[in-house]
């Protein structure tokens, strides 16, 4: 079973990742999107784990709740209100228990990406962060290490495909060849997740 302190150190976790690898998602970013999904997500996972800290949400539902309500307000651009609206999403569905089982996880992530679908109306194939995302919800009834496998896959698949939601769309053939900074960053974050629950 996973309980609060789990989640908060999964933020934290993540928030690591995306500090070491802000300037790699940026130069993704540069290629075919605004150059600021690195630093965007940097100032905006800081701001997590410092909300994090300073209130202390016991229950995993309260954690993301927090965590995604702080990105949405913290990050502009796309990315804050999709990363924002999946963590809010998946906290809300997993509701008000003080610690929850990975396929409660598994079933509550589903919910949040669907959330971000919805909202960024777009759909895996058409290279943004559901390819990495929603592999990763269905892995995660496997376990956590075949979801980072299928993140970090669903990433690099995003290489081949041309745009078709969101800034790089407007580039049309010439965003084929690059790999989508959402789907990257959003392997990271799951990436995170793996690493500590195996911690």
């Amino acid at each position: 079973m996973f309980d609060g302190a789990f989640f908060r150190r999964w933020l934290a976790a993540a928030a690591g990742a995306v500090e070491r690898e802000a300037d790699r998602l940026t130069e993704l970013d540069s290629a075919i999107g605004d150059a600021d999904h690195g630093a965007n997500l940097k100032r905006g996972f800081a701001a997590v784990t410092e909300v994090l800290d300073k209130e202390l949400p016991e229950t995993p539902g309260a954690v993301l709740v927090l965590a995604g309500r702080q990105l949405i307000s913290t990050v502009g651009g796309a990315s804050g209100p999709l990363y924002g609206t999946m963590l809010r999403r998946t906290g809300k569905a997993l509701g008000e228990a003080g610690a929850v089982t990975r396929e409660e996880l598994a079933a509550a992530l589903t919910a949040g990406v669907a959330g971000v679908a919805q909202l960024g109306g777009a759909k895996p194939g058409d290279k943004t962060m559901l390819d990495a995302l929603v592999p990763a919800a269905e892995a995660l009834g496997d376990s956590f290490a075949a979801a980072r496998d299928a993140a970090e896959a669903g990433a690099l698949a995003t290489v081949p495909l041309r745009a078709r939601k969101g800034r790089a769309s407007y580039l049309g053939e010439r965003s084929i060849g690059h790999q989508d900074p959402g789907a990257t960053s959003s392997a990271l974050l799951i990436a995170a997740l793996a690493e500590v629950a195996a911690a």
